[in-house]
């Protein structure tokens, strides 16, 4: 049975098809437009068997059997193109509705011509070169017309969404909608026009035009990703490449073997093995025939290949041996730029504490990309869905499309948004912007998402870093300002040292001068109060008893003094002569009977017998006894007790004043001996003391080798003293 050349381009034609169908099927995603598109190509796998069946067919029924499905299947082909059209890139447009709708004179036409093809075909006239049909006038002009307003639906709609969209998604529409009207054109004028015009012998020609809308949409594989199934075509070209060419190259050398006289009626043992060797090296031929067509359509798909864990890598030892944001950036910026081949790579970090906004990058191009432009980016960059924003998508938010009219502004392809946290309503530290690729191809899924792995890894890299400059800052910061506060703290600690001074001088010299008045008046009290200048009444006594205790204070005030100036100008000396502290504590206790009886206070001392002298600086001595005894008469209450106590014990002499007072409070024992400390009760007690008594008396004691003694409970009184050592202090005696 003869089979017409027509009907073998038509099946061969049909088998392209479907292997398109299987590849998209397969590798492509799993969406409902994809499901539509594999529908459509898969309609014409059927109207092209159809209209080959009806070439090729000798008897009548099978010929009318091929035009059911040359007619039938393209109908369906139109719907299906129609939805995909409506649902491509886009929001379904055409409601449920509206689409069932436009399926009644789809499932119309279809039972008519199903029921009796006659519906369409006058009469079909069987030949041997192919078949041939005229068709019902009416009823044809109707089938033409359900394919003319389906058809221009679908050219309206993927118009309209190309319009919508920018970018890639824009090409990719466009490239749907070169493919539908080249193709369908074509058929249109071969398979109705043609045949209203009573010329069915070119029905052949429509199905093969679906090898346009083929090869258009593979260049939109090729160049802008459709369908996600490059790798699939790329092996299935590689395959096909490769068998074609063995199976030519078998066939030819076959050929020539043939015409000439090796080969012969019967083929010998020596001919078989010449063949097989054919065959054999055939086969060992395959893998180089794989790899040379591997190569070339690596080169065609996968100009722009790269390995991602290896990006990846070299990305983390950049992060990991850079010392700051500008060798960090700097290296990840020519990375990612040389690694994506990409003509620009910038990244823009925000202002911080302590530095301005920057921009680092690298790049091949110009660019008027500055801090201003920048931030107008990142301002609307926390309304976008996303951490990578590809040019062109989300092209339907206003936020995204005042982005894409900053990028294009800018020739830049990808916003990339560094931000820590999971939610992206917020401008995070900064952003990268990635420009074309420089082989002019498309971002891929792939490279979206390694640039948002890319991001993750960055926002922490980059955090720590700027810590690590924030604090060094800081300390730089830190460090000025601590030098300019010491050479400040200089200045007035120079200020306050020649102050000191001058206060000193001052103070060593009033004291001197108050001293001199202050004797005269201590002495002629001391002679009225003995009666030198007569008899004097029991109240004249007490009141110049009184005048007699402060002249006395005040001499003490003024040693006090004195001798805080000479520790602070280092002519504070002991001056050591043999004293017997027990007679030194009597005449003090002499002089401060008249105070003590004037508040009504007991103020005992028994002096004991054959007590050691010491070598001891007498005159400073008689002070902290006169300090102690006098502030235990101040602090205690009229009517209290105060009792002197000198021990000669084995190793020390002491001397201690046990009052009846106040006490001080445990609180602020601690700072008692302080230069100018007095506790909270002494205060309230006596608001004119100075606080210099209990220091000076501390320095005296311990200047000449001993200890304080120290005792108190506030509200029951206390005990101060001191003690000396016998073994360096004693007066060795002479023998009489």
């Amino acid at each position: 049975m003869d089979i017409p050349l027509q009907s073998w381009v038509l099946f061969l034609v049909a088998l392209v098809n479907l292997g398109f169908v299987f590849t998209v099927f397969f590798r492509g995603e799993k969406l409902t437009s994809t499901k539509l598109f594999i529908a459509a190509i898969f309609c014409n796998v059927l109207w092209a068997i159809g209209d080959g069946l009806f070439i090729s067919a000798h008897a009548q029924n099978t010929a009318e059997l091929g035009l059911q499905l040359f007619f039938i299947a393209p109908m369906f082909t139109a719907y299906f193109l129609l939805l995909f059209a409506d649902r491509f890139h886009s929001k379904k447009t055409l409601s449920k509705t509206v689409s069932i709708g436009l399926a009644i004179p789809l499932l119309a036409l279809t039972f008519f011509i199903f029921k009796d093809v006659g519906f369409l075909v006058d009469t079909v006239d069987l030949q041997s070169s192919g078949n041939l049909f005229t068709v019902h006038y009416v009823h044809f002009l109707l089938y033409a017309a359900y394919f003319s307003l389906y058809f221009g639906l679908s050219y309206v709609l993927l118009f309209l969404n190309s319009k919508q969209k920018q970018g890639v998604e824009r090409e990719q529409i466009r490239y749907i909608l070169y493919a539908a009207i080249s193709s369908s054109f074509l058929a249109l004028v071969s398979n109705l026009s043609l045949p209203l015009l009573g010329k069915s012998n070119y029905i052949w020609l429509g199905p093969i035009f679906t090898l346009f809308y083929i090869v258009i949409v593979f260049s939109s594989i090729v160049r802008h990703q459709l369908f996600d199934i490059r790798a699939a075509v790329a092996r299935l070209l590689g395959y096909t490449g490769s068998i074609v060419s063995l199976v030519a190259l078998y066939i030819t050398v076959v050929t020539v073997l043939s015409s000439t006289s090796i080969v012969g009626a019967n083929l010998t043992t020596f001919q078989r093995i010449v063949f097989a060797t054919i065959a054999v090296l055939s086969g060992l031929l395959f893998r180089p025939f794989q790899n040379f067509f591997n190569k070339i359509t690596n080169k065609l798909f996968y100009r722009d290949a790269y390995e991602p864990q290896e990006l990846i890598d070299e990305l983390n030892n950049a992060l990991v041996t850079a010392a700051d944001i500008e060798s960090l950036l700097t290296k990840t910026s020519i990375i990612i730029r040389t690694r994506l081949k990409v003509e620009s790579a910038t990244f823009y970090i925000r202002e911080t504490s302590y530095f301005p906004s920057r921009i680092i990058g690298d790049s091949h191009t110009e660019s008027n990309l500055n801090a201003q432009s920048m931030e107008e980016i990142l301002e609307l960059a926390p309304k976008l869905s996303t951490k990578i924003h590809l040019y062109g998508y989300e092209s339907s938010d206003v936020s995204a499309k005042s982005i894409d009219t900053l990028l294009k502004k800018n020739n830049i392809e990808v916003l990339g948004r560094l931000v820590s946290t999971l939610e992206f309503q917020v401008k995070g530290i900064g952003m990268f912007l990635l420009g074309a690729k420089s082989s002019g191809g498309e971002y891929t899924k792939q490279d979206l998402k390694v640039l948002e792995i890319i991001a993750n890894e960055l926002v922490i890299a980059i955090e720590n870093v700027l810590r690590t400059e924030e604090i060094e800052q800081f300390n730089v910061t830190l460090q000025n300002k601590i030098d300019s506060a010491t050479k400040e703290l200089k200045d007035s600690n120079e200020k306050l040292l020649a102050l000191d001074e001058a206060k000193d001088e001052f103070v060593s010299m009033a004291s001197h001068q108050l001293r001199t008045p202050l004797t005269s008046i201590k002495g002629y009290l001391s002679m009225v109060l003995e009666g030198d200048a007569g008899e004097i009444t029991d109240t004249q006594k007490e009141m110049l008893g009184q005048a007699f205790f402060s002249s006395q204070r005040m001499v003490y005030l003024i040693a006090d003094l004195l001798n805080v100036s000479r520790l602070k100008t280092g002519k504070f000396n002991i001056e050591q002569s043999p004293v017997n502290l027990a007679k030194v504590v009597e005449e003090e206790v002499s002089q401060l009977q008249e105070g003590a009886k004037a508040k009504n206070i007991t103020l005992s001392y028994k002096t004991p017998k054959n007590f050691p002298e010491l070598m001891l600086d007498d005159m400073k001595t008689r002070q902290v006894i006169m300090n102690f005894t006098d502030n235990a008469i101040y602090y205690t209450p009229d009517g209290g007790t105060i009792k002197l106590q000198v021990h000669n014990r084995e190793k020390v002499v002491e001397f201690s004043v046990t009052d009846s007072g106040i006490g001080v409070p445990k609180e602020q024992q601690h700072k008692l001996f302080t230069k100018f400390f007095r506790a909270d009760n002494a205060r309230k007690a006596r608001p004119d003391g100075t606080g210099l008594g209990l220091f000076m008396a501390k320095k005296v004691i311990v200047s000449q080798g001993g200890s304080i003694i120290f005792k108190s409970k506030e509200g029951k009184g206390s005990t101060f003293g001191f003690s000396f050592p016998k073994a360096n202090l004693e007066v060795t005696q002479k023998e009489v």
